[in-house]
């Protein structure tokens, strides 16, 4: 089966596997389970902190920091199209307390005058502005460039007001981009990083931050359910994504663009290559609604997983388990769905 659904379909490798069965572990709530400490010492090194936490999720990574950063009645500053807002349960307003002023980025991509624009200090009728929350990549598969990034976290640190990062693919950012994944981070004050999406990790993500943030998060994660006992059979495969599956990335950037370049050559589809800057791929079907409809249904009974329409879009995701020929496949049959050749 091609699974272009998402890169959270992922495998874990078989040095992984063999990494959670065999890996040392002890009770991680008293910080004493050697292999998820190896991880966050690891992932504070990577991402240029001076601490990490393991946590379950991208969302409990993202949760986490904004409890940590807030307080009831605070309001962060969002994009109308972050993950944080749109598909994240409205987590914000239940655990936090916090509102969420959202911003209408063109393309998602954020503006730094937009955002300061926004930013709210004392005022007795308006709830004050404590957390800038960013993504890179956006949530549409562009990249950030780092030059707004820098400018963004200037103004921010200017205005005395922290920075987060949803960083869900900032992997896949910085290889976009060519640059160091610190590159990206410097310019944060907290950052979230899937280890589950394309570095193949069967569960869980890293949240870092300076010293004192984290020792803050390790509570409130245990608030959310997030002290985990033996979690070095977690942990295990996800220090094998950090360390070395980042360099994979690159291949499915690669078959992305080939997935674009090849819809877009294809009658009917509406596709630009272009704006296909990392494993994500955007495209719409001009076509009545019930040739729509019956496209995902056509390519499962053809032995390829896609997600409905959304929006009027479908995205697929290129992965560690596709591979060119399975493009090649996928446009194969899109081609025969929509022109009966």
């Amino acid at each position: 089966m091609i699974d272009v659904r998402s890169d959270t379909v992922t495998q874990p490798t078989e040095k992984m596997r063999e990494a959670a069965f065999s890996c040392p572990v002890g009770d991680d709530v008293y910080q004493d389970d050697p292999t998820v400490n190896r991880l966050e010492e690891r992932a504070a090194e990577i991402l240029g902190k001076e601490a990490a936490l393991f946590v379950t999720s991208g969302t409990q990574g993202n949760q986490t920091a904004i409890m940590t950063w807030t307080r009831r009645g605070d309001e962060i500053l969002v994009s109308d199209s972050a993950h944080i807002y749109e598909h994240e349960v409205g987590a914000v307003a239940v655990l936090s307390g916090a509102n969420m002023r959202t911003l209408h980025f063109e393309n998602g991509m954020p503006d730094c005058q937009m955002i300061e624009d926004a930013v709210c200090e004392e005022d007795i009728h308006r709830p004050t502005t404590s957390l800038i929350c960013l993504e890179n990549a956006l949530a549409g598969g562009r990249v950030v460039p780092v030059r707004v990034m820098k400018e963004i976290h200037q103004m921010a640190k200017r205005r005395g007001i922290p920075v987060h990062l949803d960083g869900a693919r900032c992997f896949n950012a910085a290889v976009s981009l060519g640059v160091d994944i610190q590159e990206i981070t410097r310019y944060t004050d907290s950052v979230s990083c899937c280890l589950s999406k394309g570095l193949c990790a069967p569960v869980g993500s890293v949240l870092a931050g300076s010293r004192d943030f984290i020792e803050k998060a390790r509570k409130n994660r245990k608030m959310l359910g997030g002290g985990m006992r033996q979690a070095g059979i977690l942990a295990a495969p996800a220090l094998i994504a950090l360390e070395e599956m980042p360099g994979r990335l690159s291949a499915d950037h690669e078959n992305a663009r080939h997935l674009a370049e090849g819809l877009s050559r294809i009658p009917g589809v509406v596709c630009d290559p272009d704006a296909v800057e990392i494993n994500m791929v955007f495209f719409r079907l001009e076509a009545e609604k019930e040739v729509r409809a019956g496209y995902p249904g056509y390519l499962l009974d053809r032995g390829i997983r896609v997600n409905g329409e959304n929006r009027g879009m479908f995205r697929m995701v290129t992965n560690a388990g596709v591979t060119r020929e399975d493009v090649d496949v996928i446009l194969k049959t899109t081609k025969e769905y929509l022109t009966g050749a």
